[in-house]
């Protein structure tokens, strides 16, 4: 019997102990009680047209910080404790810390988990820094392709031969059905740019392709999140594109020259439509990366 009592008492020690951790990690009561506000206005705000869950959350911890609640060198609740505690996936979790963490925020530390590294004073998330960051390297990027994309459809209309017009439209045609399968048709779509570099017949036309492939890449992948909002925004860039095939199809190097110009001209405007909730969501994903290649 007193072993049993003896087993007893060092459970009841162990699970106070494990409590004191929850408890500390969570930055004591006056935390605990400031996080379940936080998470009840969190899940209010779901599904409410603003910005996403995790920004939501980013903001809810920012709220936290300011208050004092998480000063500088406290260790952020664990992803699984901040999961439970505001009833969101542990990749919510994840993407919330790492908008602190790109503001300066929090810091990590291998090994022993999340720290706040700054209290933030009235800063806020920068998200609309972030917005616009992303806006302008796109439009950067679109302007520049404009003209390649323009003057490599005007030489291909003078140019090409049969089988690389074939493979033009072959890239079109595919890349098409990949969308309409709800595929992104990225590589689809480089495919079909990357034949018309190919139709010019000059090869410094591909290696200035190849230059700019990777940020390519991942703006397709952005617009086409952006187009797949959209009824109007998907349909457009079917259109732009068989206009460039047919001009260069007829020889006709003026026409080809201005549905090129013109495409990327669209694809700008698109991106200038773009809302608020698109930045803070899917396209601020790209974006980020985007930015990064830069």
């Amino acid at each position: 019997m007193q072993a049993a009592g003896k087993w007893t008492r060092g459970v009841e020690a162990a699970n106070k102990s494990n409590n004191e951790v929850v408890r500390n990690s969570l930055g004591g009561p006056k935390m605990e009680q400031r996080t379940r506000f936080d998470a009840t206005l969190l899940r209010r705000g779901v599904g409410s047209g603003g910005a996403r869950l995790s920004v939501q959350m980013a903001e809810a911890l920012l709220e936290n910080i300011r208050a004092n609640d998480l000063p500088a060198g406290t260790r952020l609740p664990s992803e699984k404790l901040l999961s439970e505690r505001f009833g969101v996936s542990r990749t919510v979790v994840r993407e919330a810390i790492a908008t602190l963490q790109a503001d300066g925020l929090v810091e990590p530390r291998r090994g022993s988990g999340t720290f706040v590294r700054r209290h933030p004073g009235s800063q806020t998330l920068r998200i609309e820094s972030l917005e616009a960051k992303s806006i302008e390297y796109l439009l950067h990027l679109i302007e520049v392709r404009r003209s390649m994309e323009a003057e490599m459809a005007a030489l291909a209309a003078e140019r090409r031969s049969p089988q690389q017009l074939a493979k033009i439209v072959s890239a079109r045609i595919r890349r098409e059905e990949a969308v309409a399968a709800g595929r992104e048709g990225v590589e689809e779509e480089l495919d079909f740019h990357l034949g018309i570099a190919q139709a010019t017949n000059n090869p410094y036309w591909v290696k200035v392709m190849g230059l700019f492939v990777s940020s390519i890449r991942t703006a397709v992948r952005l617009l086409r999140a952006n187009e797949a909002r959209r009824t109007d925004f998907t349909e457009a860039p079917n259109a732009e594109h068989a206009r460039i095939v047919e001009a260069i199809r007829i020889g006709d190097a003026a026409a080809a020259r201005e549905a090129g110009a013109a495409h990327m001209d669209k694809a700008a405007e698109r991106v200038r439509a773009a809302d608020r909730e698109f930045w803070t969501g899917e396209g601020g994903k790209f974006a980020r990366k985007l930015v990064k290649q830069y």
